[in-house]
């Protein structure tokens, strides 16, 4: 008897294997062709000379891209854009959480403000930026009546003040939603016995709700930083493919080479700018890990 159950519960088990691979054998297979497949594909582009000839050049390719001024100068801009506006991005989005947190006046309505923006096409937003940093467009009118001389602002250095407003206004609401949840989850006795214990604001913000909050913070900072990496589209819509030198991207880089069919360049391009990606978000897990170990024990 205990061997026909044991046969027939391994008749079950077996069954029921078949039947979750055969449900996930779709999504796997989807997986490896459109993911895995492309992964070793653009390591394969990136270590040969053409795709015709096919000849392995190993890291020459990566030479020259780095040699690159086009590159070079994508590459500073994006990085500069990425560290100014991702920092940005967190800490608005984090004290904006903080202040709709507090029981204000009008709290619902300035949380539906600040998540409009979300709900606004692309197209729409660039053309209203357009109209307001045109030369001669709204912000320059503005300035002038105080004394100040007109500034063409998608063709100058100051070009990345716009795309940094353009990137915090589309994203800021997102932010705030999260932190705002994540502030909902900090155990609101410890908050209560942190205030009977005569702490102060900034202490309960410190020692309390930054420990419950890394996480949050983590995920927020990797969440900007790869909306970071992707503001080639709004840039493309402002200014085209080869805009003002302050704003080429990495993304302008990649497109413009895909168009003149150089894969060996893209691919090359494709992986420095995911291992500085894979980097800077290793980075961030590990002083996540170091400040929010203290509370996950």
């Amino acid at each position: 008897m205990r061997r026909e159950k044991g046969s027939q519960l391994k008749k079950r088990t077996r069954k029921q294997r078949l039947g979750a691979a055969l449900f996930l054998s779709p999504s796997l297979i989807g997986v490896f062709l459109f993911f895995v497949l492309p992964f070793f594909v653009v390591i394969y582009y990136s270590m040969i000379n053409n795709p015709i000839l096919g000849e392995f050049v190993w890291f020459e390719n990566f030479g020259n891209v780095l040699r690159n001024a086009a590159f070079k100068i994508a590459g500073k801009n994006t990085l500069k854009f990425s560290f100014i506006a991702m920092p940005l991005s967190v800490i608005l989005g984090l004290l904006l959480a903080l202040l709709l947190d507090r029981n204000i006046p009008l709290r619902s309505q300035f949380r539906t403000c600040f998540l409009t923006p979300m709900m606004v096409p692309v197209a729409s937003v660039v053309l209203i930026f357009q109209v307001m940093f045109h030369l001669n467009g709204a912000v320059n009118r503005f300035m002038v009546n105080f004394g100040a001389d007109k500034v063409d602002w998608l063709k100058s250095d100051q070009a990345q003040i716009v795309i940094i407003i353009l990137f915090l206004w589309k994203n800021l609401g997102y932010n705030m939603i999260l932190f705002l949840a994540a502030l909902e989850s900090i155990p609101k006795d410890l908050l209560e016995v942190a205030t009977l214990e005569n702490a102060n604001a900034w202490q309960i913000f410190f020692h309390i709700k930054i420990r419950y909050l890394t996480s949050t913070i983590l995920f927020v900072t990797i969440f900007s930083l790869i909306n970071s990496f992707k503001v080639f589209r709004e840039i493309y819509l402002l200014t085209g493919n080869y805009p003002y030198d302050s704003l080429y991207m990495l993304q302008h880089y990649m497109n413009n080479t895909f168009k003149s069919l150089d894969y060996q360049k893209l691919s090359a391009a494709a992986i420095i700018m995911s291992l500085v990606m894979v980097v800077i978000i290793g980075a961030l897990f590990l002083v996540e890990n170091y400040f929010g170990k203290d509370v996950e024990e």
